[in-house]
């Protein structure tokens, strides 16, 4: 049990910019595609990795509903495969599942970072290793019913090894797996994180596997 005086002091500096709404073009849509207006906004809560907001909004029927969403900058994964398709993941201690979850490099990102460096940094923090090419993957929304955050996926080869440099208070183990383990994993229901998912698969594809 931590007593309240060894407890670390937290300061929250962060505005109601800090977590801008980001705007991303409109898949395949049709004409009679359900449709919602925002009337009002509030700001409730704003923290060092989150903002809340509760949004007023008029349905397509006229009627009105209330939304409650959470504001995130987005983030960045990369998987990193070498020239025997091996990929390298992180096995990371996840609080809310209170479990060990194996997945891709990722981080979050600052505002206005650029989602392709943010990836390349991730990679050899968390890693060690550099990528002579790194291919964008494209982008996923990981909980669009209540959450604004989108996930950048970039695949990296031509790596070379170098020096981790974790976050102080991060702590996690570098894993290298084969890539069709992986798919066999994903398939078994073994791998649940959702960016490391979608980034193993896209990147079987590419392979022919």
């Amino acid at each position: 049990m931590i007593s309240d005086n060894d407890k670390p002091e937290i300061s929250f500096t962060h505005n109601e910019q800090d977590y801008p709404r980001k705007s991303f073009p409109a898949g395949i849509t049709k004409d009679n595609d359900p449709s919602e207006e925002i009337i009002s906004k509030v700001r409730t809560f704003t923290g060092r990795v989150f903002a809340a907001e509760v949004m007023d909004v008029r349905l397509q029927d006229g009627s009105y509903g209330k939304r409650e969403i959470v504001c995130h900058n987005g983030g960045a994964a990369i998987i990193p495969v070498d020239k025997d398709l091996n990929v390298y993941v992180v096995r990371q201690f996840r609080s809310p599942f209170s479990q060990v979850l194996v997945e891709i490099p990722a981080g979050k990102l600052e505002k206005d970072e650029d989602p392709r460096d943010c990836a390349i940094r991730e990679l050899q923090e968390e890693t060690g290793l550099h990528a002579k090419h790194v291919e964008d993957l494209g982008y996923i929304f990981s909980s669009p019913g209540y959450c604004t955050e989108a996930l950048y996926l970039y695949l990296a080869t031509g790596l070379s090894e170098g020096e981790r440099s974790l976050d102080e208070g991060e702590f996690l183990n570098v894993e290298k797996i084969p890539l069709k383990e992986l798919v066999e994993q994903v398939d078994e229901g073994n791998i649940r994180d959702a960016k490391t998912v979608v980034a193993v698969l896209k990147t079987a594809r590419r392979f022919g596997l």
